[in-house]
This record gives structure tokens, C-alpha cells and sequence, in this order.
């Protein structure tokens, strides 16, 4: 009774109808966002779906040497469109940042890009826009530990444990399973604010009525934050039907494969699908690398619950977890020394360059996991039976715990870090001759 009411308040909470706002949004703009054009603009163009008023200062047009190209900034079509006439533009790529009145009193703002024979960058990496922070990468962490949850943690309920377990513990899987999905909603959300605030600079008021599309249909990060956030709405609401109906086979093996598609998103979104030399195969490696992580993490996490909520199935689900964490740490070394490999030109960026230097504490610290869960498997599994030892593995299993999330942590920082650039191939001489004449 208690599940259907819950059921019930969700279905209204879903069927009740957002709050619409009515300040002026951009419908289309001249040259459009992320276009590259041939020869260059005489102007640029903004149109909205609603008539405004112009500021002096409504639109800039900077290069990468934040020269300001905009002028004569003036309404056209009735109120519509803010236009600013623009000089000759030289080869190169151009940030417009612009504002305008809407006429509910709000003042609307945007950013975006375009290149002048020239492919133009992400919003992102517009003039004057911030790199990653602190606060990305904390927040990266926290993405991080949800999958952990949600991947993680279903894998171990499906594959270790057996069909029926106590009571405390199902208690703990399914808060765990649904904070996971739902927590990753969240904080994917504050992580696309966050970057498009670091794009937008804007202060917070004006920030609420930012144009932000560019960001959510004209970037990777964007694109991959759309559907991961749609995908894990589903996610959760498997996981939901599968507490509510407790059909746990019927419902948590698509949540899981589902969980696993959407990891891809980070993949397709990161150095790994973008930087040179990125290929599918560094795509496939990334995604391969932190859906390992994702299980290994996850599966400590549940371990640990066990060994505090189900003294009965301490034993057999350590056993049956020793046999999948050396292949899933084994993943997790290989892609991630392939990665490695395709974003260190030099052997020396390892210890000369900051990235390498996060690196190293990140295979340092898979290397004491890895030692961690060899004496694990080879000292502590023996004598697990004997009394006395259960809660000795449990401050043991803790701090394997504490490993991986540190793990998860370094990896966060290491995202967000550029890779050492890559040498300029040496001119040919065919190249050479050609500069000479």
C-alpha cells in the first residue's frame, strides 16, 4: 500500500506543469553558432522572439587577442534583431558576446562562436571563458561516485549475491541503487552550469537568464549531458519499478546495461574523443577504462554494506567478489596504460609535465588497490571463517574502499587536465622547398 501511494506521487509530480518564463530568447543568428564561414561577415545578427531594447555595448566580436571588432550596435525588424556592423575580419576564430532588454525587465545574455575559414571552437572555449576548476572536479568526483553507485552496485546485487538476501541489507542496496541514477541528474545538471557559467561570465542574476543552447546543442560535453540526463531518468524509474514491483531481474539487468551505454557519454565528451591522437579506439578504451573503475568501486562499496548489514553473507560474497575484481582492476590498468600512452608524446612529460604528475598519483594509488586486493584474495580469504576476522576485513575493506573513491578522485582532476601537446611533425621537403621560394 505504502509503494502505491509513493507511486501515486510520483505520477503527479511528473504530470504537473513547469513554470514558463517569458523573457526573450534568440530564435536565429548571423553567422549562426559554431559556423565556419568563407569570407567574412559585414555584420552580425541576432533575432528573438520578441521585440527588445539595445544596449550600446549589445554585442561584441572579439578575436583571440580580445580585440573588439562590433560596431554601431542598432535594432532592426521592428525591436527583433540587435545588429552590429563588423570591418573586414581577418582568418580566425570569433566570440560574440551579447545582451539585450527583454520586455519583461530581464536583462538576456549569451555567448558564441564562429571561425572565418577557420573551424570555430566550443562555446566553452570562447574568449574569455575560464578553464576547468576546483569545483569541476569535485563535481566530476561526485558524477563519478554515482556511477560507481548505480553501475557498481547493481552488477554486484545481479552477478554476487545470491536471489534472496536479508532484509537489512535489500534495504541498503535499494537506497543506494536510486540515489545513484538520481544523484547523477543532479549533479550533471550543476556541472553543465557550471562550465556554461565559466563560458557565460556572468554574474548569478544575469546568469538565470543566460542563453544556454549553444552550450547544450553546440558542444560534446553538452550534447552528452542532454542525453546522459534524459537516459538516467530512465534509469531511475527502472530502478524504482524494480523496488516497487520487486521484479529485480525483469527490471535491474536493463538498468544496468543501460548505466553502461550512458558511461559512454563522458567518453565521447573528453580528451579521449577530441584531443590528437583520438580515434575510436581511444573512445573505446576510455569507456572501457571507467566502466571498470565504475564496477570495481561500485562492488566495494556493496562489499562493505555486506560485511555491516548481512553477517551471513560475508563469506560467500567475498569469495564471489575476489574472482571479478582482479579482471576488472586488470581493465582498468590496460586501458589505462593504452591511454596513457596515446596522450604522453614523451616519456618524460610523466614527471616534467602537471598532467603526468596526476597521472603517476593515480597509478600509484591503482597500484596499491591492486596490492590491497591481493592480499585480500591470497591472506585474507583462507581464513575468513575463522572468528574474530570479520571485523578485522571490515576496517581492511574500508580502506580499499577509500582507495577507489581516491581513485575516482585523481581521475576527476585528470579529465579536466590538458595533455602535454603533441610535437609538430617535422616539414617535409617538399614543405621546405615550397617556403623558400
Amino acid at each position: 500500500m505504502r509503494r502505491a501511494v509513493l507511486l501515486a506521487l510520483v505520477v503527479a509530480a511528473l504530470a504537473a506543469p513547469a513554470a514558463a518564463y517569458g523573457h526573450a530568447s534568440i530564435s536565429s543568428s548571423e553567422p549562426a553558432s559554431r559556423q565556419r564561414l568563407q569570407q567574412s561577415p559585414t555584420r552580425i545578427r541576432i533575432d528573438f522572439d520578441q521585440a527588445v531594447k539595445v544596449f550600446s555595448n549589445g554585442i561584441h566580436v572579439y578575436d583571440d587577442n580580445g580585440r573588439d571588432f562590433a560596431r554601431s550596435v542598432h535594432l532592426e525588424s521592428g525591436g527583433h534583431a540587435v545588429v552590429a556592423r563588423v570591418p573586414r575580419l581577418p582568418t580566425g576564430a570569433y566570440t560574440v558576446r551579447w545582451q539585450a532588454l527583454s520586455g519583461d525587465g530581464h536583462v538576456v545574455s549569451g555567448v558564441y562562436t564562429f571561425g572565418v575559414r577557420v573551424a570555430a571552437p566550443e562555446p566553452t572555449q570562447a574568449y574569455g571563458a575560464t578553464g576547468p576548476t576546483t569545483t569541476e572536479d569535485v563535481l566530476r568526483w561526485l558524477y563519478f561516485v554515482c556511477l560507481a553507485l548505480t553501475i557498481g552496485g547493481i552488477a554486484f546485487r545481479l552477478v554476487v549475491l545470491p536471489r534472496t538476501v536479508p532484509r537489512s541489507f535489500e534495504r541498503v542496496f535499494w537506497a543506494f541503487a536510486l540515489i545513484g541514477p538520481v544523484a547523477a541528474i543532479q549533479i550533471g545538471a550543476v556541472a553543465f552550469l557550471v562550465r556554461a557559467q565559466d563560458a557565460l561570465q556572468l554574474p548569478f542574476g544575469r546568469f538565470l537568464y543566460g542563453d544556454l543552447s549553444p552550450f547544450a546543442g553546440g558542444t560534446r560535453f553538452g550534447e552528452a549531458f542532454v542525453v546522459m540526463t534524459l537516459g538516467f531518468a530512465v534509469v531511475a524509474a527502472l530502478v524504482f519499478v524494480a523496488w516497487l514491483t520487486e521484479r529485480r531481474t525483469a527490471f535491474l539487468w536493463p538498468a544496468l546495461a543501460l548505466s553502461l551505454v550512458l558511461a559512454a557519454g563522458l567518453s565521447l565528451s573528453g580528451h579521449s574523443a577530441v584531443d590528437p591522437p583520438a580515434s575510436k579506439w581511444s573512445e573505446l578504451a576510455d569507456w572501457v577504462h571507467l566502466s571498470a573503475a565504475s564496477l570495481w568501486a561500485g562492488g566495494l562499496l556493496m562489499l562493505l554494506a555486506v560485511f555491516l548489514t548481512a553477517p551471513t553473507l560475508r563469506q560467500q560474497s567475498f569469495v564471489r567478489f575476489a574472482r571479478f575484481a582482479p579482471a576488472l582492476i586488470a581493465l582498468l590498468l590496460a586501458a589505462g596504460i593504452y591511454l596513457s600512452v596515446l596522450r604522453l608524446p614523451e616519456l618524460d612529460d610523466l614527471w616534467t609535465t602537471g598532467y603526468g604528475h596526476v597521472l603517476i598519483v593515480k597509478l600509484s594509488l591503482v597500484l596499491v588497490a591492486l596490492l590491497w586486493g591481493g592480499f585480500h584474495h591470497f591472506v585474507v580469504e583462507p581464513r575468513l571463517g575463522r572468528p574474530r576476522v570479520a571485523g578485522r576485513v571490515r576496517g581492511s575493506l574500508a580502506g580499499e574502499t577509500a582507495v577507489g573513491l581516491a581513485v575516482l578522485l585523481v581521475a576527476a582532476f585528470l579529465v579536466n587536465s590538458k595533455p602535454p601537446p603533441r610535437p609538430a611533425p617535422a616539414p617535409t621537403s617538399a614543405a621546405r622547398a615550397s617556403a623558400q621560394r
